[in-house]
């Protein structure tokens, strides 16, 4: 079931929309080996290339679709279980500075985007529609569980697009 746009905050609609059709598993699944050929073929010399001053490098932007997919996986998670808490939001530009992502491999931006998304991936097929259904706090925006499957694999679609278009140039 796709879901509404009262599931989530507006600037998540950008995500949502790339994604067609209801079957968010699929999609899911099906990125696993996309996105990991993808890393396979960026030439290693374009690693740590950035289009611009002040703008990520290739590699940082695969370690942030990594770590995005850490952080809403985990929101899925926590919400799905019925954790009464709300969650607080992630500063990406504070990751990246911190994450040493330009001194990896590309190898191991695949390796473990492979591991977290069959991972989650495991978790997401278990949810029954109840726990899909539900709803929490994340950074003081209400999202459904539902919701954040369709963000990850929509945000991952946004980034290759990006990378492809100002990265890799084609």
């Amino acid at each position: 079931m796709r879901p509404q746009e009262t599931d989530y905050a507006p600037h998540y609609k950008i995500y949502v929309d790339r994604i067609e059709g209801d079957d968010i598993i699929w999609v899911l699944d099906k990125q696993i080996s996309e996105f990991t050929e993808f890393i396979h073929n960026i030439p290693e010399d374009k690693k740590n290339y950035s289009y611009a001053p002040g703008k990520w490098t290739t590699a940082e932007v695969l370690g942030h679709i990594n770590d995005t997919e850490r952080v809403m996986a985990y929101r899925a998670f926590w919400f799905a279980r019925k954790a009464p808490s709300p969650l607080s939001g992630f500063e990406q530009d504070e990751f990246i500075k911190v994450a040493n992502f330009n001194n990896r491999t590309l190898q191991s931006f695949a390796e473990e985007f492979i591991h977290l998304r069959k991972s989650n991936n495991s978790l997401f097929k278990n949810l029954g529609e109840e726990a899909l259904r539900q709803h929490g706090l994340a950074n003081n925006k209400s999202v459904s569980v539902n919701a954040l499957l369709y963000i990850i694999a929509g945000h991952l679609e946004h980034h290759i697009t990006i990378l492809n278009e100002r990265y890799l140039n084609q």
